[in-house]
């Protein structure tokens, strides 16, 4: 078998929402976790910026916004990313003097957090050019797609989330009525916790869903209390192939104990 027909493992990245004051030691645990498992293809599912300066569900003036600063938001998340990125980096040039290089192929999907930008710039002309994407310093060797850009990577579709053709707005629904509609298989993130469903289709065919929006350790205060029990973790796909795949949900309990 060519090493192009072969199965891949993918290892998903939920949204991380990464701003000041929140702990981020679990971007680490998540860096050895890829190394150890050395995936063919990563994927981080957006929102890894969460620009509360540039939240639209806040009144400006209001307790919630006092002392946030965009600048500060772009800082700690460029350096959340450094964090998650480096270890990949330094297996990736020791494996370059070994029989077995490892190259994985790096993908991060632009969220509606990090849209927060664009839509700033639009909304305030005054800021065009100055406040732009190009503050986000996504390290190598992640290549970044723009916000809702469906990426088909072995058969299995991503995006941040995927939308209404009529409305725009985000699908919703059961995980099995969202394969109909995408007609795929896909994975997406936006929304918290864990769901997976697959569909089974004469001929032996295959179709799965997931959605996995939830890889951060502090507590969101838009979200009622019952939420604070949903799955928190990282996703592995593993023999992904004409997108069918088996599916390894690491918990954030599991990356803590394993590889803090």
């Amino acid at each position: 078998m060519s090493e192009a027909s072969k199965p891949k493992r993918h290892f998903i990245v939920p949204d991380t929402q990464c701003r000041s004051g929140v702990p981020l030691d679990h971007l680490d645990w998540c860096a050895r976790a890829i190394v150890e498992y050395r995936p063919d293809r990563v994927i981080h599912l957006g929102d890894h910026y969460d620009f509360p300066s540039l939240s639209k569900y806040e009144s400006p003036g209001s307790a919630f916004m006092e002392g946030k600063r965009v600048h500060e938001d772009i800082a700690v998340g460029n350096e959340a990313f450094a964090r998650l990125a480096a270890p990949m980096q330094q297996e990736i040039a020791r494996s370059k003097r070994t029989k077995k290089p490892w190259t994985p192929d790096c993908h991060f999907l632009l969220g509606n957090h990090e849209n927060r930008i664009t839509r700033a710039a639009l909304e305030n002309p005054k800021l065009a050019g100055f406040l732009t994407l190009d503050a986000l310093k996504v390290p190598a060797p992640f290549v970044t797609h723009p916000y809702l850009e469906i990426v088909d990577l072995d058969g299995v579709a991503y995006s941040h989330f995927f939308s209404s053709f009529h409305s725009g707005k985000p699908l919703s629904g059961s995980v099995e009525s969202r394969i109909n509609r995408i007609g795929r298989s896909f994975w997406q993130g936006h929304q918290q916790g864990f769901r997976y469903s697959v569909v089974e289709y004469p001929g032996g065919i295959r179709r799965h869903g997931g959605v996995s929006g939830s890889f951060y350790q502090h507590k969101e205060s838009y979200r009622d209390a019952q939420s604070h029990g949903e799955w928190v973790g990282v996703c592995v796909l593993n023999e992904v192939k004409a997108g069918d795949f088996c599916v390894m949900p690491l918990s954030l309990d599991f990356l803590r104990r394993r590889f803090s």
